[in-house]
């Protein structure tokens, strides 16, 4: 082949290993790029922030004061906690370049200026952002709905004013909201998921539940109005009898109120529908229709709503029929699939049998509806349950959920990837035994990009809001490897309540908080207390050593799941051989 040609046809190869090469540079520059641009922007007393950016090595904007990275050879923030120190100025365009940033808290120092509109399209991985006792003023943009994983919105003690904007009943992650002493008016929009008074405290022209009500005085014409309407009253009592009794006949409607109201159950109660046949793989004895799931679940109520799997995925109800059996129906949320290839998704996803798995027992369609029946876990999930579990039953819970995942990544030729990892999707059976639940689920929802839950997401998958994000097995590993943090420290992945190091609040992610006690030899004052000093501290560590290397920030530096599985086992003890031997784990084990 002449030069000229083997030169043309090397150029693709080295053009994506050159672009690879600026991808990655350009991550690591832009957030040394957002914090030069909000150490411009912001002045303490002593006219700029502590921070040396003479220093060019790997991951040394990790060392600034308030700065926390994904780990402390990367420069890729995100924490930023620049809390009560007399900052002034406004808020920096720049932050736009720290797209990794889950928590921004530049609470009580001097901030003025406007909260820009463009926050959340800068920073959508926000979790908690905390802008409380400064003196930013102007309205409430609409657009704090784009920060999806937002759980803490801490506005406090500023001067905002105009109405709540009525989208932030969007953020349905939400968890704390404080808005009060601001100068906001108007009515709370009643959506809103907040109950608590204090949260909208000292803003006298805001008005609404759970405030004093907007109409709380009488004027004038409202009098009239109300002397006018006696001359009706006979009239109006009758009105209202009928209605009490239209009600009455339709009382049993009122359990239906879901995420949707009462609309999506209502269609299913009506006759066409109460007998169409739920799909099961293994034929029972009696046949299963929709009308029994309806009664078992009393119309979908929400007290039968229980944690299985992600929220995102879809709402789980606990279904117990009339035999006594229980069930957990998941209705999946936005599910576009026609029924032909739903079917043949459900059919796949039917065949998958391990006891680390909760089984799917079938499905139904309805309309638009798309419900899918599990065997239900009676103990439910270990975000429940794990700070009220002993090390022995913590092990043993790890050991059996890494044999499920080992499975699904080594048991096929093609690796069923599960994407949505946590500990809310761990659940527990009788004997306590680990089982996953929502395999494949993300696959059959059209309406979701997300490759993992906040707190779960490995950080090749939150490196850029640009390039699409496709989850691997190494992705996996990661989410179990929090997971595992989670069972040993007995923390949750997003909500740190050992939160003091050295005087100062700690706030970041369960990944983040192991990565700085580590750095700071403290690596032992990670192990939950409950099961520290009990005569398995050998034991704990290397099980803690485990998930650490599960949660490496490069994915070549993750083990397999195999691995991990076969890691776990040895910490265990057990040399029995296990059920797996009937399902074999035949492809690549070894990977790395």
């Amino acid at each position: 082949m002449p030069a000229t040609l083997r030169a043309a046809a090397a150029a693709p190869l080295l053009l994506s290993c050159f672009t690879g090469l600026i991808l990655f540079t350009m991550a690591e520059d832009s957030d040394v790029r957002c914090l030069r641009g909000v150490d411009n922007a912001l002045t303490t007393a002593s006219s700029r922030l502590p921070w040396n950016f003479a220093n060019s090595s790997s991951g040394f904007v990790c060392s600034f004061s308030g700065v926390f990275c994904w780990n402390d050879q990367q420069n890729r923030v995100i924490s930023l906690s620049l809390s009560s120190m007399s900052l002034s100025g406004t808020l920096p365009s720049d932050l736009r370049f720290c797209t990794s940033l889950q928590t921004l808290d530049l609470s009580s120092n001097s901030i003025s200026g406007v909260l820009p509109s463009s926050l959340c399209t800068w920073l959508p991985y926000l979790v908690t952002l905390d802008l409380s006792s400064n003196q930013l003023s102007g309205p409430l943009p609409a657009e704090l709905s784009n920060c999806r994983f937002l759980n803490t919105l801490v506005l406090d003690h500023n001067s905002f004013s105009g109405s709540i904007p009525a989208s932030i009943a969007r953020l349905d992650r939400l968890k704390r909201l404080d808005l009060s002493d601001n100068q906001l008016s108007g009515a709370i929009p009643p959506s809103l998921p907040v109950s608590d008074p204090a949260s909208f405290a000292n803003n006298p022209s805001l008005c609404g539940h759970p405030l004093r009500s907007c109409h709380s005085s009488l004027t004038r014409t409202s009098l009239i109005i109300i002397i006018a309407s006696g001359v009706f009253g006979a009239a109006a009592s009758l009105l209202l009898a009928f209605l009490i009794w239209r009600w009455r006949s339709k009382k049993h409607l009122a359990g239906a109120a879901g995420e949707d109201g009462l609309r999506w159950a209502d269609r299913l109660r009506s006759s066409q529908h109460r007998l169409t046949e739920v799909s099961l793989f293994h034929k029972p004895i009696v046949k299963v229709k929709l009308a029994d799931i309806m009664a078992a679940t009393n119309g979908f109520h929400p007290n039968h709503i229980i944690t299985a799997g992600s929220s995102r995925t879809g709402t789980a109800y606990k279904a117990v029929l009339r035999d006594g059996s229980a069930l957990t129906v998941k209705r999946l949320h936005g599910c576009d699939l026609l029924e032909k290839p739903f079917r043949a998704e459900m059919n796949r996803l039917g065949q998958l049998r391990h006891p680390n798995l909760v089984p799917l027992l079938g499905f139904c369609l309805v309309e638009d509806e798309r419900l899918l029946i599990y065997k239900n876990m009676p103990h439910g999930p270990i975000s429940d349950l794990q700070f009220e579990l002993d090390w022995p039953t913590r092990l043993k819970i790890g050991v059996g959920a890494a044999r499920g995942i080992a499975w699904l990544h080594h048991g096929f030729q093609t690796p069923y990837i599960h994407q949505s990892i946590s500990s809310s999707a761990v659940l527990l059976d009788e004997e306590y035994g680990a089982r996953f639940t929502d395999i494949g689920i993300l696959r059959l929802l059209t309406k979701t990009s997300e490759a993992g839950e906040p707190g779960y997401i490995a950080p090749e998958l939150a490196i850029s809001t640009t390039v699409p994000l496709v989850a691997t097995t190494k992705s996996d590993v990661y989410a179990f490897g929090v997971v595992l943090l989670e069972l040993v420290t007995g923390q949750k992945a997003m909500e740190i309540s050992e939160c003091d190091y050295n005087g100062d609040v700690f706030k970041g992610s369960l990944v983040d908080w192991v990565c700085l006690l580590s750095a700071s030899g403290r690596i032992v004052d990670v192990v939950d207390g409950c099961i520290r000093g009990k005569g398995y501290d050998s034991k704990i560590m290397q099980f803690l050593d485990v998930a650490r290397q599960c949660v490496a920030a490069r994915p070549q530096d993750r083990p397999s799941m195999y691995k991990v599985y076969e890691s776990l086992k040895a910490i265990e003890g057990d040399d029995e051989e296990d059920e797996l031997d009937e399902f074999p784990l035949s492809f690549g084990k070894d990977a790395e």
